[in-house]
């Protein structure tokens, strides 16, 4: 009886663990590229490698995803948008300093360090856990001179399936992903 009391608490104890993300492993990388999960749960691997292409305004993404990336960008402009990527890829130094600049904002609002952290992973995942880390997201934002961050967001929304591209944090998947909607955030 004591044995499956043991085996029952160690289930448990694994069980909570594992679900707050305490334990975590390196993301697949034995299927495609295009598969690789990053997340709460799915590290970014440690030996991941890719190559890199700079944008025209300096951010840089996996060279990968370029083509369709572009091609995306074209026919956006092509429809009357005017946009850009505000962020590509991101080292884990960079994440970390994202981080840890949001969660000293919250400070500044008044929250304690704890409960700015909590907010602050609401917006910023962790380093070692960011799609930005292996370069296939991009955060694309309108040039609001010329296009609304409302007419971009409903036209990526509506086709960056057709070159690949997915919203990766929507506002109905919140307590899915662990993080709040990013209209903004794209992945390849």
């Amino acid at each position: 009886m004591l044995l499956l009391l043991g085996i029952l608490i160690f289930v448990v104890a694994f069980y909570l663990f594992s679900e707050r993300g305490d334990i975590h492993r390196s993301a697949d990388q034995s299927e495609n590229w295009e598969l690789i999960l990053v997340n709460e749960k799915n590290r970014v691997p440690i030996n991941y490698e890719f190559e890199l292409t700079r944008l025209s305004n300096g951010e840089q993404v996996d060279s990968r995803i370029y083509p369709d990336l572009q091609k995306m960008f074209d026919d956006a402009r092509a429809s009357g948008l005017r946009l850009f990527v505000r962020d590509g890829c991101r080292s884990r130094e960079e994440q970390q300093e994202i981080l840890d600049e949001k969660t000293e904002a919250y400070v500044q609002e008044g929250y304690s360090k704890a409960a700015a952290k909590k907010k602050a992973l609401k917006w910023v995942v962790r380093p070692g856990i960011s799609e930005h880390e292996i370069g296939i997201a991009v955060d694309i934002n309108a040039d609001t001179q010329s296009s609304s961050g409302e007419e971009l967001y409903l036209w990526l929304e509506d086709n960056s399936y057709r070159y690949g591209f997915v919203m990766r944090y929507p506002p109905d998947k919140t307590q899915i992903t662990g993080v709040n909607n990013e209209p903004l955030h794209y992945h390849m």
